[in-house]
């Protein structure tokens, strides 16, 4: 099995036992619902408590490094955090579900088979990771020329995307006038 899809099948299982929901997002769900590149992670949105986390690192098991006291304190903080998948040296982000935007995607997501062993994971949809990835390109001061391709790539690639949802997301977000000017750049 190949490290990518060995670290999705094993955090899926794990979240799954511990009755966590999950979506995959960011360049791995990008990737997915657009143009694949390369990505050195894994993202994913979680709906965890605090009470989960001792649980959820029993879970992950001994080929995982993962501090449970990190994971309690960053869930209750709405922070996110990692674990890693020692065995094939991949770094997971969990990004605890706190925000309604948080909650969409995971109410929208739907099970894409990931990897090259085609691990059916629960990943977000095309139209919640552009938000997600306008978020964050925004928040990183518009300067990420990887996100911005992101952004165009999944603009181009999913012409049939649920535009008045965007939009509305866009305009609750703050991003409204990054999705016109990526919308602009892609009918280039």
């Amino acid at each position: 099995m190949d490290p990518l899809s060995d670290t999705l099948r094993e955090i899926a299982a794990a979240l799954d036992r511990v009755g966590i929901r999950y979506a995959i997002g960011g360049s791995l769900a990008s990737s997915a619902r657009s143009v694949w590149r390369t990505t050195m992670d894994v993202d994913l949105v979680a709906a965890m408590a605090p009470a989960q986390a001792e649980r959820f690192v029993q879970s992950l098991g001994t080929d995982w490094y993962a501090d449970v006291d990190q994971v309690r304190d960053s869930v209750a903080a709405g922070r996110s955090f990692n674990v890693i998948h020692m065995k094939n040296v991949l770094k997971v982000d969990v990004f605890p579900a706190r925000e309604p935007f948080h909650r969409a995607q995971l109410d929208r997501a739907t099970v894409l088979p990931l990897g090259e062993d085609r691990i059916p994971c629960v990943v977000t949809t095309a139209e919640d990771i552009l938000l997600a990835k306008l978020q964050w390109y925004r928040d990183g001061g518009e300067v990420s020329d990887r996100q911005w391709s992101d952004i165009g790539g999944l603009i181009v690639t999913n012409p049939a995307m649920d535009w008045e949802y965007v939009n509305s997301w866009a305009a609750r977000l703050g991003v409204t006038a990054l999705l016109e000017r990526a919308r602009a750049d892609a009918e280039r």
